[in-house]
């Protein structure tokens, strides 16, 4: 374990350093959400491809409705139907309307498009006849329609290219893909994708105290929250995680454990045992592993200018070198580190440039001043109103307060030099929620 006590910015620039992203690969549309591109797309062909209607109605010329009204309104004959997809397009010509439907293209001859609300819905024969479900075959003329208001050019029609047109880029190199973003893609015609894929993440907890919820407690037995925590903070952070059960305070079954799950981990996150305690697993585990060919193999044990989380451990493992975080044991210590550190890692993997949470200033709102130790970043729970610019801290220091961390949406960050932070001070927050 190094004796050397390393500040918080030193020992993320060591792990980012040592981070590289994924190679990229090539995805199916559903399989690359939550991905990030690694190059640019561009437009195919013009969105939508041709003008269409934004409404259900009639298509027809803007010289035939001037000056349409209740108590005049514009009589014209129905030549047919025009459907989403369907077959060859009428000739809309003077006093001439087509039966048109939400998505249809606008036919030949029309230049606007009535909504069926602005007419009489057409009658034919003396009958009245109703709008057809799109798909549904047109019978051609059918009788005339009354229209009781002008229209003008252009109106209830989406023109060819008005979303995007063709040569433009849909989507630049690094973007994210959520659900409107695969919906482009999809929009454009593309079936695949290169993106770097969802980093895997192996999260594990230790400690014999560990019991799983919805199990028994016994005598000096506590539920792990820590590893639920993490890998939906993983999740949350654009990884793939998978949580393994806690493991018992044996170094062998901890290598063993951790050997068997570096197939599928891009990351691997342990949480507990790391500090300087007989029991302490994972640094007995570990502390002894790495490829003495290679440097930087292995995991260094050290000791952070930060509070809470000062036992951390960084390194890599197995043949593939796969990156390791050690992070403490206690709720928010485990927590706050993730944040700090393992967050911007997996970002990193990701490929992505902006790789840490937000941060802004704010100012502190609190019935008395906040202390900290000397030469430590503190990091304590808060709840940021944007709307005033505010912070008000939720609970206290204490490593072991997790329903205060449940309440919280922030960050607020004593610096090193500051043992006492008064009310009314302007503070850094990261915001988290």
């Amino acid at each position: 374990m190094s004796s050397t006590i390393w500040s918080v910015d030193d020992h993320l620039e060591d792990i980012l350093g040592a981070i590289r992203p994924l190679d990229p690969i090539e995805l199916q549309l559903p399989d690359a959400q939550g991905c990030v591109l690694v190059e640019d797309v561009t437009v195919p062909v013009a969105l939508p491809p041709f003008d269409n209607s934004s409404m259900d109605g009639y298509a027809v010329r803007t010289a035939d409705v001037a000056g349409a009204s209740e108590e005049f309104p514009a009589v014209l004959t129905v030549i047919g139907d025009v459907a989403a997809g369907g077959g060859p397009l009428p000739t809309v010509g003077p006093g001439e309307a087509a039966r048109i439907m939400t998505g249809a293209p606008l036919p030949p001859g029309a230049e606007t498009v009535v909504p069926v609300e602005w007419t009489d819905g057409g009658t034919g024969g003396g009958a009245a006849t109703t709008m057809r479900p799109a798909g549904e075959a047109p019978e051609g003329a059918s009788g005339e329609v009354r229209v009781h208001r002008p229209a003008e050019a252009g109106a209830h029609v989406r023109s060819r290219g008005s979303d995007v047109q063709a040569g433009d880029l849909a989507l630049e190199a690094g973007t994210v893909l959520g659900p409107p973003q695969i919906g482009l893609l999809a929009a454009i015609g593309r079936g695949t994708v290169r993106v770097r894929p969802r980093p895997r993440v192996v999260v594990l907890s230790t400690g014999s105290e560990l019991v799983q919820p919805g199990e028994k407690l016994s005598e000096g037995q506590i539920y792990d929250s820590n590893s639920f925590a993490l890998c939906a903070a993983a999740r949350d952070a654009g990884a793939l995680s998978y949580r393994v059960g806690a493991v018992t305070d044996d170094a062998e079954t901890l290598r063993a454990t951790i050997e068997d799950q570096l197939i599928r981990a891009d990351l691997l996150v342990t949480t507990g045992g790391v500090s300087v305690g007989a029991y302490d697993v994972v640094k007995e585990a570990l502390s002894s592993v790495g490829d003495e060919d290679v440097p930087g193999s292995g995991v260094d044990f050290r000791k952070l200018a930060m509070q809470p989380g000062k036992p951390q451990g960084f390194g890599s493992i197995g043949p593939e070198h796969t990156p390791l975080l050690a992070l403490p044991g206690n709720p928010v210590s485990s927590y706050v580190s993730f944040e700090l550190f393992v967050r911007p890692a997996i970002r990193a993997l990701m490929g992505l440039k902006d790789v840490q949470r937000p941060k802004t200033r704010a100012v502190l709102k609190a019935d008395k001043a906040l202390t900290s130790p000397d030469g430590k970043r503190q990091f304590l729970r808060g709840r940021y109103d944007a709307e005033s610019g505010t912070v008000s801290p939720v609970g206290g220091s204490g490593s072991h307060l997790i329903a205060a961390l449940a309440h919280a949406d922030c960050l607020i960050v004593v610096p090193e030099a500051d043992t006492s932070v008064e009310p009314g001070a302007d503070v850094e927050v990261v915001l988290i929620g």
